[in-house]
C-alpha cells in the first residue's frame, strides 16, 4: 500500500476510538483533554468503546459529542474489540488512546499525527506516571518511554494506550483477535515483516 504522506499531514482526519470498562475516574479528563487539542475538530470523530460499565461511566461519556458504541461480548478479547471499533472509524488515521490516559499537552494529537514518515504504518507516544503511581510502574514507564524519538524497524514494541495507525492498514492487517493481551506488539510484528516502520514519538 502506497501512502500519501503530504495528504495526511494536511488533511488530519482522525477517528480517536477510546476503550471504557469503569472509568468514570478518568474519562471526563480524557474527552475533556481530547476536546482542548489544537486540532480542527470537524475533523476529529470520537468512538468510545464501552464494556459493560456499571459506574457511571455511561452517564459522563453522554455529556460529550460522541460516538458511543456499548460493546458485550461472553469474553472481552482486545483485538477484537479493537477490529470491531475500527469498521465505525470514518477517517483516514485511528487513534488509539486508554481512557485512564490523558494527554498533557494540547498539541499532543498534533505531534502523532506528524510524526509519520514514509513507510510508517503507526505511530505511538509517550507514557508518564501519575505522582501516586507505583515505584515499580514509574521505574518501568521511565525505562520504556525515553527521551529520544525513535523510527523502529526491527524493535516490535508498540502500545496501543497511546497511538495512531493509518485505517487502511489496519483494515488490511487487523489485530489478532483471538489473544488477551500483548495484541498491539503482535500486530507491529507482522507489520514491521511488511518492510513498514513504527515511529515512536516522545511529545
Amino acid at each position: 500500500i502506497f501512502i500519501n504522506l503530504k495528504m495526511i499531514n494536511s488533511n488530519k482526519s482522525v477517528s480517536i476510538i477510546i476503550r471504557t470498562k469503569n472509568e468514570a475516574k478518568w474519562i471526563n479528563s480524557c474527552l475533556k483533554a481530547v476536546k482542548k487539542q489544537e486540532f480542527d475538530q470537524k475533523k476529529i470523530q470520537i468512538i468510545v468503546l464501552d464494556n459493560n460499565s456499571i459506574d457511571g461511566t455511561l452517564d459522563i461519556i453522554k455529556k460529550f459529542d460522541v460516538k458511543l458504541i456499548k460493546y458485550n461480548p461472553p469474553i472481552y478479547l482486545p483485538g477484537h474489540a479493537l477490529n470491531y471499533a475500527v469498521k465505525k472509524a470514518k477517517n483516514e488515521i485511528v487513534i488509539f488512546l486508554s481512557a485512564h490516559c490523558i494527554p498533557t499537552s494540547n498539541k499532543w494529537l498534533k505531534n502523532l499525527i506528524n510524526s509519520f514518515e514514509e513507510e510508517t504504518a503507526a505511530v505511538y507516544g509517550k507514557q508518564l506516571p501519575y505522582s501516586f503511581s507505583s515505584f515499580k510502574d514509574k521505574r518501568d514507564l521511565i525505562n520504556q518511554f525515553g527521551l529520544e524519538r525513535r523510527v523502529q524497524k526491527k524493535d516490535n514494541f508498540f502500545h496501543n494506550a497511546n497511538s495512531a495507525i493509518i485505517k487502511k492498514l489496519l483494515k488490511k492487517y487487523p489485530f489478532e483477535n483471538n489473544v488477551e493481551h500483548i495484541e498491539d506488539r503482535i500486530w507491529a510484528k507482522k507489520i514491521l515483516k511488511k518492510q513498514f516502520n513504527i515511529v515512536y514519538e516522545p511529545k
